[in-house]
């Protein structure tokens, strides 16, 4: 069971909260959310989505169509789909929402794997950063 305010508002609990993993790593912020409506009607929060393109889609107008076709041009895939993190993942809702996994099992944001590909890689010794 998930620790989170009754009810649930989208717009104030979830929307642009962080996101902290298990170890209380930054993952990143909730750019938007997947609903489902139950046969009843009543919608529920299946996933929390994280990405600049689904941010663009959220935000709309001019800053929107620029932060999708900034997405899109510093992604291998030419539609870069947002992470997804399904909401049976997170372990409670609060000033920022705590999952029960670490970062590292929700895959690496395209932004980022650009950003290594392209720069971080090309630093002597990047290879070893670990070490």
């Amino acid at each position: 069971m998930t620790d989170q305010p009754e009810p649930l508002r989208l717009d104030f609990h979830l929307l642009d909260r962080q996101i902290v993993d298990v170890d209380g790593r930054m993952v990143g912020n909730v750019d938007d959310v997947e609903l489902d409506v139950d046969r009843g009607g009543t919608p529920r929060v299946v996933a929390l989505l994280v990405g600049q393109a689904v941010l663009g889609r959220r935000i709309g107008g001019l800053v929107g169509r620029w932060l999708e076709a900034s997405a899109r041009r510093l992604s291998p895939d030419p539609d870069p789909a947002p992470i997804r993190i399904p909401y049976d993942l997170v372990m409670s809702v609060g000033s920022e929402i705590e999952l029960r996994v670490k970062a590292s099992a929700l895959g690496e944001p395209p932004l980022e794997t650009w950003l290594r590909k392209h720069f971080v890689d090309r630093i002597p010794g990047a290879d070893h950063a670990g070490e």
